[in-house]
C-alpha cells in the first residue's frame, strides 16, 4: 500500500493538535493515523494528489489559534500489511534525538471559564483547563508530551476526566494538565495552625485578608506571587518592606480591560498583548492614580490582565478595580516554586500562604514587554513566551551559549532552532546562580541537547563565563568567548534574517572592550561573524567601578571632573544633596587614578545627567536613573546640546556646558531632560548616517539596555524613518543583556559555518 507521510514541526504538542488533524481527516474521509514524535507531529495516511494539497492547506489556515507551524514536510512510501479502516490517533512515540516545541504556558481560555461556571464537576476549580490552555512549561518533564512526563503524573484522572481525556472529539481529549475537582491538585494553607483544604474557605479567607490590607502570598502557574490591594497605600507600604525594595515600581493586574482602561492609556497593540493567551505584563501610560508607593515618580505602570481561574475568584469577590501582583521572593532571589522555598523567604512576613500541590518543575517569572512605534518590544523573555524557539537561518546544533551576568538568558542551539531559556536575573546572587545551573541541565534534558562548542562572554569575572570555563575545562569541548556588544547587535541582526553587514549602535551600561576598557556607546560595522568600531562615546572615568553603576552621583561628578578638573561647577543642590567632602574626595581618586576604570557607557552618561538633574543620586534597583531620566521629560522634540566628533570618539562637553547653563538660567528639569534625550536622538541619526555613506551599509540595528527607553526608541524610528533609513529595533529578543546569549550563538553559528 502506497501512504503519504507527513512530518509537521512548530508548536505543535499541547495545543490541541492532533484533535484538530482527526476532525479535518474525518470531515474530509480520509484513512490513516496520527501521532507525537519528538520531533513533532506525524501523519500517516492514504492520500489523492488532490486530498494531500487541500489537507496541508488546511493544516496551516485552520489549525488551533495557539499552534504554530515551521515545516511541513511529505514523502510517500509503500508500507505493506498496513490497514487503516478509517482515521485514528496513534499512541506517541519517542524515536529519535530529535525534539518538537514544547509549548509556553497558556492563559486560562473563556471556553474553561465557561466550563468553571457549568460543569458539575468543575465548579470553580481553579486549575481548570483543556488542550487550548493550562500549565505546559511549568510542569514538563521531559518529551514527548504526555502526562507521564509532568508533574501531573502524581494525579490519578477521575473516570470523568479519564473520559473526556480518550474521547477524541472532547476539547480536553490528550489534555495532559486534565483534572476536576475529584481528582486533581488543590490549593491548601496553614492558617493559625490549621490546615485548610476548602477551595471555598481559603477563597473566602484570601478575600478577606485582602480586604483588611493585608499582604498575601498565592502560588500560581510558575511561582509564587506576593499579592495586595492596588489601592491601599499601607498594603502597598507593607508589600515594600517585605519585598525589601525601596522604589522599584510594582506591576499591576486589573480586573478586566474596561478597568484598566480607567487608569492606564492602551492602544490596539497593546489591548492585543495584554489579552493575548500569553498574558504578559504591558507597560503603558498611567492616566488615574492607583495607591502611591506602586510606582512613586513615574508615568508607566506596568499592567495585566488574569490568566488563571483563582485571579477570577478573587475580582469577583473584591471591590477593587486592581491588585498589586509581584513575584513572590524576597529581594535578589530568584521567585519562589516550592512551599519550603515560600516559608522560608515569607513566612511570618505575610498574612498568608496558598500553596498547592502541583509541583513546578520550571520556574518562570510574568514576562514584560511595552510597544514602541506600533512594535512590541520584550523586556522580559519568560512565561507565556518560553521555551517557544527562535527559527535560525544557519545551522546551530550543539552550541551553547552561557549569556551575560545580569538579567541572564541562556541558549541553545537544537537543529536549526534556537531554544532560549526563561528569565534567570542576576548571576551574583548564590541562589540565582543556583537556578541558572539547574535551569541548564533541565533544558539539557528536556531537548536532549548534547554540547559540541561552548560560547560566553568575554568578561572572565562574569560568573556565566566562568561556569563556560569549568565545562570547557571538563569536557574538553572548545570554548569561543564573544565581544559583549558583538553579542547584542547579532541578536538584533538574527531576529530579522539579516546577514550583510550593518551598521549597529549598541547603548548599555558595561560590557568588557578589545581595549581591557568598559564599552558601551558603541558604533560598529558588523555582521554576524565580525565587527569593527567605527566611533564611540568618549572615555570617562569610572571612580569606584562597579560601585558608580549604583550611586549615579559619582557618574555626575566623574563627567564635570573629566571636563573641567578642580574648577568644575555644579547646581546649587548637588552639593547640598551629596556632600562636599565626598565629592572632592571622589575627585581625589580620579586624580591619582585610584580605582578608577574609564568607560564609554552610555547608561553611566544617562546616570550623570540624572543625578546633575537631582532625579537620582542612588540607585535602588538596576537603570533607576535612567528610568527616572526618562519619566522625567517634557514633551520637547527639537531643541539639543551639540556634541564634538574628532576621530570617532564622540565628546559631550558640549552638552553639559549647555545643560549647566540651562539650568542656571532656570530651564524646567522636564525640559531639561527632554532636550538631553532629543539630543541623544539627533546624535544617534547623524552618526548612523555618516557611518551608513562612509561604509556603503544599507542598514541599521540598535540594541542595548538604553533602548528600553520608550521615548528615545520612539523618536529614532520617527527620525529614521523621515530620513527613509532602514531602522531594526528588538522586539522578540530582549534589546537588554537578556538577548545577550542569543547574539553569543548566532556568532558562534556563523563563525562555525562551514561555506
Amino acid at each position: 500500500m502506497r501512504i503519504s507521510i507527513l512530518t509537521i514541526r512548530g508548536l505543535v504538542q499541547g495545543v490541541g493538535f492532533r484533535p484538530f488533524i482527526y476532525r479535518i481527516a474525518n470531515e474530509m474521509k480520509i484513512k490513516g493515523e496520527v501521532g507525537n514524535r519528538n520531533n513533532g507531529v506525524s501523519i500517516r495516511a492514504i492520500l489523492t494528489p488532490e486530498q494531500r494539497e487541500l489537507f496541508i492547506s488546511r493544516i496551516r489556515n485552520e489549525h488551533p489559534a495557539v499552534a504554530s507551524i515551521h515545516s511541513v514536510q511529505w514523502e510517500e512510501a509503500d508500507v505493506a500489511d498496513t490497514d487503516y479502516p478509517d482515521f485514528m490517533i496513534a499512541p506517541s512515540r519517542s524515536d529519535s534525538e530529535e525534539v518538537t516545541q514544547v509549548a509556553p504556558d497558556i492563559a486560562v481560555c473563556p471556553e474553561c471559564l465557561s466550563d468553571w461556571m457549568r460543569q458539575p464537576h468543575r465548579l470553580r476549580y481553579p486549575f481548570i483547563n483543556c488542550t487550548h490552555c493550562g500549565p505546559r512549561f511549568s510542569i514538563i518533564r521531559d518529551l514527548p508530551y504526555d502526562r507521564k512526563q509532568t508533574t501531573m503524573a502524581a494525579f490519578a484522572m477521575c473516570p470523568d476526566c479519564r473520559r473526556e481525556y480518550t474521547t477524541v472529539s472532547d476539547r480536553r481529549f490528550h489534555a495532559q494538565p486534565v483534572a476536576c475537582n475529584h481528582c486533581g491538585p488543590f490549593y491548601y494553607a496553614i492558617y493559625n495552625n490549621v490546615k485548610i483544604k476548602e477551595y471555598d474557605k481559603l477563597l473566602d479567607l484570601s478575600v478577606r485578608l485582602l480586604r483588611e490590607g493585608e499582604v498575601i502570598a498565592a502560588k500560581g502557574i510558575g511561582g509564587y506571587h506576593l499579592i495586595c490591594d492596588a489601592l491601599n497605600g499601607e498594603a502597598v507600604a507593607r508589600l515594600r518592606a517585605i519585598k525589601q525594595r525601596d522604589s522599584k515600581p510594582f506591576a499591576v493586574m486589573f480586573r478586566d480591560m474596561g478597568h484598566l482602561r480607567h487608569y492606564a492609556e492602551a492602544g490596539p497593540v497593546e489591548e492585543d498583548c495584554l489579552s493575548s493567551w500569553r498574558r504578559p505584563i504591558v507597560l503603558l501610560k498611567q492616566k488615574k492614580a492607583l495607591a502611591d508607593d506602586i510606582n512613586r515618580g513615574m508615568r508607566t505602570l506596568g499592567c495585566m490582565l488574569p490568566y488563571m481561574p483563582l485571579h477570577e475568584d478573587w475580582f469577583a469577590a473584591l471591590d477593587t478595580p486592581a491588585l498589586v501582583m509581584t513575584s513572590g521572593n524576597l529581594s535578589d532571589y530568584p521567585i519562589a516554586i516550592t512551599p519550603d522555598e515560600a516559608v522560608e523567604q515569607l513566612s511570618g512576613k505575610v498574612a498568608l500562604l496558598l500553596h498547592h500541590n502541583r509541583d513546578i518543575h520550571n520556574r518562570v517569572d510574568d514576562s514584560v514587554l511595552q510597544v514602541c512605534g506600533g512594535q512590541p518590544c520584550l523586556v522580559r523573555r519568560s512565561r507565556g513566551y518560553v521555551p517557544e524557539p527562535f527559527f535560525a537561518d544557519i545551522p546551530v546544533e550543539g552550541i551553547l551559549a552561557f549569556g551575560a551576568e545580569k538579567v541572564n538568558t541562556f541558549a541553545l542551539g537544537k537543529g536549526d532552532t534556537i531554544l532560549q531559556s526563561q528569565y534567570i536575573g542576576d548571576l551574583k546572587n548564590w541562589e540565582t546562580f543556583s537556578f541558572y545551573t539547574e535551569s541548564l541541565d533541565r533544558f539539557r534534558h528536556l531537548f536532549r541537547f548534547t554540547p559540541s562548542l561552548l560560547v560566553c562572554d568575554m568578561h572572565p569575572d562574569y560568573l556565566s563565563s566562568q561556569e563556560a570555563e569549568r565545562i570547557a575545562a571538563r569536557t574538553g569541548l572548545p570554548l569561543l568567548k564573544i565581544q559583549h556588544h558583538h553579542a547584542h547587535a547579532a541578536a538584533c541582526m538574527l531576529e530579522y534574517g539579516l546577514h550583510e553587514k550593518v551598521v549597529a549602535i549598541v547603548l548599555d551600561g558595561t560590557g568588557l572592550g578589545d581595549d581591557g576598557k568598559v564599552w558601551g556607546g558603541e558604533f560598529f560595522l558588523c555582521d554576524r561573524k565580525e565587527y569593527r568600531r567605527l566611533s564611540h562615546f568618549e572615555y570617562v572615568p569610572l571612580p569606584g567601578g562597579d560601585k558608580a553603576a549604583v550611586e549615579p552621583w559619582r557618574m555626575a561628578v566623574a563627567y564635570l571632573w573629566h571636563y573641567w578638573g578642580d574648577s568644575a561647577r555644579f547646581p546649587e543642590s548637588f552639593p547640598e544633596r551629596v556632600g562636599a567632602d565626598k565629592i572632592r574626595l571622589l575627585m581625589t581618586m580620579m586624580e591619582r587614578g585610584v580605582n578608577t576604570p574609564y568607560t564609554s557607557g552610555a547608561g553611566r552618561l544617562f546616570d550623570a545627567v540624572a543625578s546633575l538633574l537631582g532625579l537620582c543620586d542612588v540607585s535602588t534597583h538596576q537603570a533607576e536613573a535612567p528610568v527616572n531620566l526618562e519619566q522625567a521629560a517634557g514633551s520637547e522634540q527639537s531643541a539639543r546640546y551639540p556634541v564634538i566628533i574628532k576621530e570617532g570618539v564622540i565628546s559631550f562637553r558640549p552638552l553639559f556646558e549647555g545643560l549647566l547653563n540651562d539650568w542656571a538660567s532656570g530651564v524646567s528639569v522636564g525640559d531639561l531632560a527632554a532636550r538631553f534625550h532629543n539630543t541623544m536622538a539627533f546624535l544617534l541619526l547623524d552618526e548612523a548616517a555618516r557611518h551608513l555613506q562612509q561604509t556603503g551599509a544599507t542598514r541599521v540595528v540598535i540594541s542595548g539596555g538604553c533602548f528600553q527607553n520608550k521615548r528615545l526608541t520612539e523618536q529614532l524610528q520617527c527620525l529614521f524613518a523621515a530620513k527613509g533609513i532602514p531602522l531594526y529595533v528588538p522586539g522578540c529578543i530582549p534589546c537588554n543583556d537578556g538577548g545577550v546569549a542569543v547574539g553569543q550563538l548566532a556568532i558562534a553559528a556563523s563563525r562555525n559555518k562551514k561555506d
